[in-house]
């Protein structure tokens, strides 16, 4: 009869299981199972990703090898993390607080390496270079917990950049004390190995910021197609992450420097950012996390008190130290404790990095047969991994949780904008309806959560059943885009013998807030510019209609040009217009500049400063509508003008506008354009259609037309 450890003799031949079909199988079962289990233990589940590592691990059952697989994807997972945390970083944030960021870096990187170095020759009786070692180790940190940050929206708080800006400092004084205590174990180490160093990174860092956006530009402008576009950030990372290699730096620099650098070309609520962060986060990151918790060796703490006595002083000093610097950071910074948890929690895990530096101790030959660490330097620094990883997410957990809280209560406190918005994207042409959704994404207020309403009106003739068919075809195609980008949305395609009436019929059923359609490109001066439909349109309605035209994509805009006219702050939509355009600026992280008189000008200063603090505004003065034409020598190809107008008889209205049609035409051909008549009169027109209510306006009175007579005819006389 078989006893049970014949059985699990027989089973154990089975494994480690070697077959990259079933190793994958897993892998992926773990990254299913790991969050579920851990969700039911209230434990971070990026912790179950590293127990589950040990679990299945030569050190645990056995079940799998760490081979090629997780030195390939944990190495893509590690960058991954890196340039996630560049690419969503606020930069205009990180020039305002540079100082707060190289304060917070230098603490975070100085007192754990100190404490940790004088410990460890103290009362571990480590030579000074292992002891200096074991401080660089300490000194760094791995973003291990950012993946919690991204759940809870808080990629952009203050707390939040400070930690991955002064761990970005920390991990690179760390690198380069590491590069200095390997040179002084080699033949090449001194003056000239140190000028070279510096120069190959400065000649790096500068390339990389000069050619990376001219590439970008020409790529993003040229090819539009998903995939294509996803495979060229892929590869412009890998790229930065191998020459900052080439040149003596960690990998994980040149991929946090890649993030920086395409962190304005890629919008946070962009279709491309939500397939990056998806794929890290479905794949390479739980892979790069299953693989730290293979390296880990539980056993080893029980192989007697001294191990035990090791990893307690490396883990407890360098976590304090690290613990230490983000108090009295926030303290320095005047941040909520909440803050300071926050900056302890993400700064204080330590993985792959801390592995990859012991290795390089490994390699340093103290003596024939000795070398700088040893076995028992490098099982201490694996367990102190899995401690450290532990208290970084539930620290980083808690720390969201309350975060999260607190901004809740304090928007019920102060009772911040009520906001009826409810977007209506009115879409035709499929070569620009996809611009126009990503414009519509990213003025939307992703806070509330609305979906968008698509429409498409077919008019109603002979051709109605076949301009049916394209438009539900179109339609579905816009749906699609928007499920990547995770943006709920209604569609409809609606049969109407007006189309401007089935524009605002559809308006009204849906209860929307504005609409955003695309403008028809005219190849000559049209005395009716805006033709009988648009015309028929803002006349009927008076809530905001922008109207675009694009001639480069979004994300490649450097500045937004926006012309304001005078006593535009009385108008009821005055805070709806600016409030869309300085999210789009916010997520375009690109210039914004208004140009107006200054009544108006300290309003909008006002409200970007209140509550858009990290939009670049910029303030110039216009006296008069005549100086568009010189404003038009300012407008590049990525430049985005602006014009905001009014409908007649409002109170913005002046009859300078009557010849917007034409100056627009003659000076902003070739441009990129948006028009935007915001709500006015207060109550809506469209809730008032009846018979007894003008339905349509001339767009030129009998009026404007005698006047333009008489204008000619004495010009002709003068002449």
């Amino acid at each position: 009869m078989r006893t049970f450890a014949d059985e699990m003799t027989y089973f154990a031949q089975y494994f480690p299981i070697t077959d990259p079909t079933l190793i994958f199988f897993v892998v992926l079962l773990i990254i299913l199972f790991a969050p579920i289990i851990m969700g039911k233990l209230r434990i971070p589940h990026i912790i179950g990703m590293v127990l589950a590592g040990m679990l299945v691990g030569k050190y645990g059952l056995n079940i799998l090898e760490r081979d090629s697989s997780f030195e390939l994807f944990g190495k893509v997972g590690l960058l991954y993390i890196m340039f996630l945390a560049g690419l969503e970083m606020d930069l205009e944030s990180v020039k305002k607080n540079s100082k707060r960021f190289l304060t917070f870096g230098l603490l975070t990187c100085l007192v754990p390496l100190i404490m940790t170095y004088f410990i460890a020759m103290w009362l571990l009786h480590y030579s000074s270079q292992a002891s200096f070692l074991l401080g660089c180790i300490m000194a760094s940190n791995t973003l291990i917990a950012y993946p919690i940050v991204g759940r809870y929206g808080l990629q952009r708080n203050s707390s939040v950049m400070l930690s991955v800006g002064s761990s970005m400092i920390s991990l690179f004084l760390a690198l380069l004390m590491l590069a200095a205590l390997a040179a002084s174990y080699g033949e090449d180490a001194g003056f000239t190995f140190w000028i070279l160093f510096l120069l190959k990174f400065a000649v790096f860092c500068g390339a990389s910021i000069w050619l990376i956006p001219k590439v970008t530009r020409y790529f993003l402008r040229r090819y539009s197609d998903a995939v294509m576009q996803f495979i060229f950030v892929l590869a412009v990372m890998f790229l930065s992450a191998a020459a900052s290699e080439a040149v003596g730096v960690e990998g994980i620099v040149g991929a946090f420097l890649s993030g920086l650098i395409l962190n304005r070309y890629i919008p946070h609520v962009s279709p491309l950012m939500n397939r990056i962060e998806f794929t890290g986060n479905a794949l390479f990151i739980p892979y790069f996390l299953i693989g730290v918790g293979m390296l880990i060796n539980i056993g080893t703490l029980f192989t007697g008190p001294h191990m035990l006595w090791i990893v307690l002083l490396i883990a407890f000093f360098g976590t304090f130290g690290k613990a230490l610097a983000a108090y009295i950071s926030s303290l320095l910074f005047r941040l909520p404790k909440s803050a300071g948890n926050m900056m302890f929690g993400l700064t204080s895990a330590h993985a792959a990095g801390a592995i990859a530096m012991v290795m390089v101790g490994m390699r340093l030959e103290v003596s024939p047969g000795t070398y700088l660490v040893n076995d028992e330097i490098l099982n201490g620094v694996v367990i102190m991994i899995l401690v450290t990883c532990v208290i970084s997410t539930m620290v980083t957990e808690h720390a969201a949780q309350k975060i999260v809280l607190q901004e809740k209560t304090h928007l019920k406190a102060d009772g911040i904008r009520r906001d009826d918005e409810k977007i209506l994207l009115c879409v035709k042409y499929p070569d620009i309806a996809p611009q126009l959704l990503e414009l519509a994404i990213m003025v939307r207020n992703h806070k509330l959560n609305r979906g968008i309403v698509a429409l498409n009106v077919v008019y109603d003739d002979t051709n109605s059943a076949v301009n049916r068919e394209h438009g539900l075809h179109l339609l579905e195609q816009l749906e699609q885009r928007a499920s990547a980008s995770d943006v709920k949305m209604q569609t409809q395609v609606r049969l109407a013998s007006n189309i401007a009436n089935g524009i605002k019929h559809a308006f009204r059923e849906f209860g929307s807030s504005e609409i955003i359609m695309g403008m028809h490109v005219h190849t000559e001066v049209n005395p009716k510019f805006w033709g009988d439909f648009i015309q028929s349109l803002y006349n009927g309605l008076n809530r905001q209609i922008i109207l675009t035209r694009f001639v480069h994509p979004l994300n490649t805009l450097r500045r937004i040009q926006v012309v304001v006219p005078s006593r535009a702050e009385f108008e009821p939509g005055f805070h709806r217009w600016l409030e869309r355009l300085s999210r789009m600026a916010e997520n375009l992280d690109c210039r914004i500049q208004f140009h107006g008189r200054n009544e108006s000008m300290t309003l909008i200063r006002e409200y970007i400063n209140n509550f858009h603090s990290g939009v670049r505004a910029e303030y110039t003065y216009m006296a008069h509508w005549n100086e568009l034409p010189r404003l038009a020598e300012t407008i590049s190809e990525d430049h985005m003008f602006v014009v905001i107008t009014a409908r007649k008889g409002t109170i913005s209205y002046k009859n300078a506008l009557e010849r917007l049609p034409n100056e627009l035409m003659q000076h902003f051909s070739g441009k990129n354009l948006m028009i935007i008549f915001p709500d006015q009169y207060g109550d809506t027109k469209e809730e008032s259609m009846t018979f007894t209510e003008a339905q349509h306006q001339e767009e030129s009175s009998i009026y404007g037309t005698i006047l333009h007579w008489i204008n000619t005819h004495r010009n002709r006389q003068t002449h």
